[in-house]
């Protein structure tokens, strides 16, 4: 039986941003529709964004196809998006490429994707140095998604997390779970190990995944999650006939030499969608989806979230206060 979760409500040490929402279809100068889940990092002086862009008619409620955007800003507020999609990301069987996640490591930009193929979602790596041209590292066997890199080697490996989505492993149906694994070269991948389950968090019953790629702290990894929860009570919820589930974004700390381990997990929900450009007006309402987290020299921790899965947002948080509420939870046991 479905345990169903209630009301839930955003941590007092994270502030989303008065302007929200940072970037709209509005701001596009091609066609767009939905705007939203975008990977940020700095990189040769600037801010850069890598958006999802769904596109079609808001006014007929019709998706024709999704591309990537790119955009560049000088305070990681204010965002100029550049004049066409990134190039297509092409290979065999690829229909299309979602949900960017970024990375500086060892001086060049990695780009996390999910991929959609004719036969199954796929994780993928790309890297690049200009955003004109993309080489595919790696993709997964399907079901997987939500790869998220370490900005550095640990212990001479490069690490990653995602979250595979096994569904006659899980019973037929929706249960997923955070998994890490490492690899020498960034292409060949092993080690997976589970991370963190949805039964380690009281306000998810339906699935777990990465967020934003890990920020290192003296402390440890601090690392964002999302959860999500359903409720068969939920109504329509945006386009589609009905929308019962609730993404929300939780944040734990993973060991600086052993991130297989978790050394620190926050027990209620980062953020939980509240804000009218997250409960409403939206693709799929009640959602908040962090793809990109960026910590500034003064210790602020940038967090850009999909809202509604219609518009970019940010929230701001000292890196020290998050640090503080995982910690404060305790760590985890760990499976490894």
């Amino acid at each position: 039986m479905l345990n169903l979760i209630g009301p839930l409500s955003s941590s007092p040490v994270i502030h989303r941003y008065p302007g929200n929402p940072v970037l709209t279809a509005a701001d596009v100068p091609y066609p767009a529709t939905l705007v939203f889940n975008a990977g940020v990092c700095k990189y040769q002086g600037k801010y850069v964004m890598v958006f999802r862009n769904d596109y079609g008619s808001a006014a007929e409620q019709r998706l024709d196809g999704t591309n990537l955007g790119l955009a560049y800003s000088d305070d990681g507020i204010h965002w100029t998006v550049q004049s066409r999609p990134l190039p297509d990301i092409s290979g065999r069987d690829i229909v299309r490429v979602y949900d960017p996640r970024l990375i500086v490591l060892e001086g060049r930009v990695y780009m996390c994707l999910a991929v959609d193929t004719h036969h199954g979602v796929r994780g993928g790596i790309a890297v690049t140095d200009d955003f004109e041209h993309f080489e595919v590292l790696t993709l997964s066997v399907p079901d997987n998604r939500n790869i998220v890199l370490f900005s550095e080697k640990i212990g001479g490996k490069y690490i990653r997390l995602e979250r595979p989505f096994p569904v006659y492993g899980r019973g037929g149906g929706e249960r997923f779970d955070i998994w890490i694994a490492d690899s020498p070269d960034l292409r060949y991948w092993g080690n997976f190990e589970l991370l963190l389950a949805v039964e380690d968090i009281p306000y998810a019953n339906t699935k777990l995944g990465p967020a934003a790629p890990p920020i290192k702290t003296p402390q440890g990894w601090l690392t964002t999650f999302h959860a999500v929860d359903t409720d068969p009570s939920r109504g329509k919820n945006g386009w589609e006939p009905f929308w019962r589930k609730r993404y929300t974004a939780g944040v734990m700390l993973l060991d600086l030499e052993n991130p297989y381990k978790v050394i620190g997990l926050y027990r209620e929900p980062l953020l939980v969608p509240e804000a009218p450009y997250e409960v409403s007006g939206g693709f799929r309402n009640h959602a908040v989806f962090p793809c990109g987290a960026v910590l500034e020299e003064s210790g602020e921790v940038k967090i850009y979230y999909g809202a509604a899965d219609i518009v970019l947002c940010l929230a701001t948080a000292h890196v020290d206060d998050l640090i503080k509420l995982c910690l404060e939870g305790g760590p985890h046991p760990g499976y490894a």
